[in-house]
């Protein structure tokens, strides 16, 4: 049997990587400490190209529960290109979507419990940087955009976010504000999934939300990939999130 196709490659085509994560959310508050309250699953498909695409299922358990599915694609420079979401909240249906990112413009395409079929189309200042969806594993993109030889806050001034509620469990709509972004330092971090060598990032308290986020202070690998390891959030939120499972499960 041939392994090779009429015009000489491999069969098989197998230029991309795949990688599987686990999240676990804990509570920090002093009457639930260290209580799972959540958890995140995801698969991380980086092409040959240098585009990539995360899969991720996130489960919140406290009432009402949020469970939230994405699909979210990046091109080579690790710019937005689309994303697919579906949305329930207290095991009910909340929302389902579609987003487009385009050159100079961004557009959603949505079915709402609360508003039905909803369209909206928002004017975008060049390429948009980075969407927020909601998943941890994709909140340390956001500092893909990040300068650390030039340090100190840094300002993204426009993203779009799936939902302005702390914990996505609205929409999901597009939802615009500007994003501070601050660099403290590098360490060695051990997680449930090993040992790295880490960022150690920062998003200041964000006021641009209905209700002020509290700063949340996450760890990245340093090795260009920006994995999500570990971050916690103070304030009335007292939560934090780990990657206790990472794999390579690439085809050899």
């Amino acid at each position: 049997m041939s392994s090779t196709a009429p015009t000489g490659q491999p069969i098989l085509q197998r230029d991309h990587k795949v990688y599987k994560g686990t999240i676990t959310y804990l509570s920090h508050k002093p009457d639930r400490l260290n209580q799972e309250r959540g958890r995140e699953f995801y698969t991380l498909v980086v092409h040959g190209d240098g585009s990539r695409t995360i899969t991720v299922h996130t489960e919140i358990d406290d009432r009402p529960s949020v469970h939230r599915d994405a699909i979210y694609s990046l091109d080579k420079d690790w710019l937005p290109l689309d994303c697919m979401m579906r949305l329930t909240v207290g095991d009910k249906f909340m929302g389902t979507g579609w987003m487009k990112f385009y050159d100079t413009y961004a557009e959603c395409e949505t079915f709402t419990a609360t508003g039905g079929r909803i369209g909206q189309k928002m004017q975008i200042d060049g390429r948009l940087k980075t969407f927020q969806n909601h998943a941890i594993a994709c909140d340390s993109w956001h500092f893909k955009h990040y300068d650390i030889a030039r340090g100190g806050v840094q300002r993204i001034p426009q993203i779009l976010l799936s939902s302005p509620d702390h914990r996505g469990a609205t929409g999901p709509m597009f939802y615009e504000i500007g994003m501070n972004l601050l660099y403290v330092g590098r360490e060695t971090v051990t997680v449930g999934a090993g040992t790295f060598d880490a960022y150690h990032l920062q998003f200041p308290s964000t006021k641009e939300l209905p209700e002020e986020h509290p700063p949340y202070d996450i760890y990245v690998t340093a090795d260009g990939e920006f994995t999500f390891l570990k971050g916690s959030v103070g304030g009335y939120m007292k939560t934090y999130y780990e990657l206790t499972a990472f794999e390579d499960v690439t085809p050899r």
